[in-house]
């Protein structure tokens, strides 16, 4: 079975993608992800079963990475690992603690505690951060374009000079949380509590 378009797969692990990626001529987006020109879904079965990994299309659903535990996160970030991108923190508990200019692109945050954690600085592009806890956080010149956040709670957040650009915002609650200079282009805050915010954001793009 071919296709004429790219077709983009997902892998429920790094290694595995840049593996199968090398293994049948695919481009590897440095994720979790392959793109191939043509596409053999028995071949491309043949490779998953080598190296024990499990995949979907783009779009179908998406191949969920093994779940990262805070003391792992912590040891490698202790010894200078900073690219944590497409890493699964789904629901850990990461409250207070000190993880600035941290990568966590395309990360699954959704329901995860960051309670008074130091976030600045980091890079949180297109992050799943449905219903966290992002109280009192500190989000400062953090870029979260493209990042979801309905739900979230960053109630005294500190966001001075983020990049929200695109973001999603919706019915999140951001009480007292401080916004001046952050970028909200296109930035969705439909049903957001925004009481008591300073906001002095950049609009353009």
């Amino acid at each position: 079975m071919q296709r004429s378009q790219k077709t983009v797969l997902l892998f429920d692990s790094i290694t595995a993608a840049h593996e199968i990626a090398f293994m049948l001529n695919g481009e590897w987006d440095q994720c979790n992800g392959v793109s191939m020109s043509k596409f053999d879904k028995v071949a491309i079965n043949t490779a998953a079963c080598l190296v024990d990994t499990s995949w979907c299309y783009q779009g179908t659903s998406v191949a969920v990475l093994s779940k990262l535990t805070t003391d792992e996160l912590l040891r490698r970030y202790a010894i200078g690992e900073r690219n944590f991108t497409n890493v699964n923190l789904r629901c850990a508990n990461l409250c207070s603690l000190l993880l600035s200019e941290v990568h966590f692109n395309w990360a699954k945050l959704n329901w995860a505690n960051f309670s008074g954690a130091n976030l600045s600085n980091s890079d949180l592009i297109a992050a799943d951060m449905q219903n966290a806890n992002l109280s009192d956080v500190n989000l400062s010149k953090s870029r979260l374009i493209r990042a979801n956040l309905v739900s979230a709670n960053l109630s005294k957040a500190d966001l001075k000079g983020a990049d929200l650009s695109h973001a999603c915002l919706r019915n999140a609650n951001l009480y007292q949380a401080d916004l001046r200079g952050a970028k909200v282009f296109q930035t969705d805050f439909q049903g957001a509590d925004c009481s008591g915010a300073i906001f002095d954001p950049v609009i353009s793009q």
